[in-house]
């Protein structure tokens, strides 16, 4: 069920998603791999990196305290992954400086 409601929200990417995707999809961020829309556990995150254990969330207004949001990071962090989280608006402005922000975390300088 997961893996099904995850293909269709590839499918169903937000523009904000989408715009991050073609930055690191095939390896484009520095040859590290992103998969996107993938189930861990009882979530479907936005973008991993598996290999560096690093989980990206694009968050809209709707997210603003929500107490899921945070469940879910607790539940990741146990597993031993870190959650960076970006704003939508964030994307549009400046996607550049997330990137440099989610390289700055995988290769242990943020």
């Amino acid at each position: 069920m997961a893996r099904k409601r995850a293909r269709q929200m590839r499918t169903d990417a937000t523009d904000p998603e989408a715009i991050f995707w073609s930055h690191v999809r095939n390896r484009l961020l520095n040859g590290y791999k992103f998969r996107r829309q993938v189930p861990i556990g009882p979530f479907i995150v936005d973008f991993v990196c598996q290999e560096r254990r690093l989980v990206v969330e694009l968050d809209g207004f709707q997210h603003a305290d929500d107490p899921h949001d945070l469940q879910r990071d607790r539940y990741l962090a146990s597993l031993g992954y870190r959650v960076l989280r970006f704003w939508n608006q964030e994307i549009y402005a400046d996607v550049q400086q997330a990137l440099a922000h989610v390289v700055e975390v995988i290769e242990g300088r943020a």
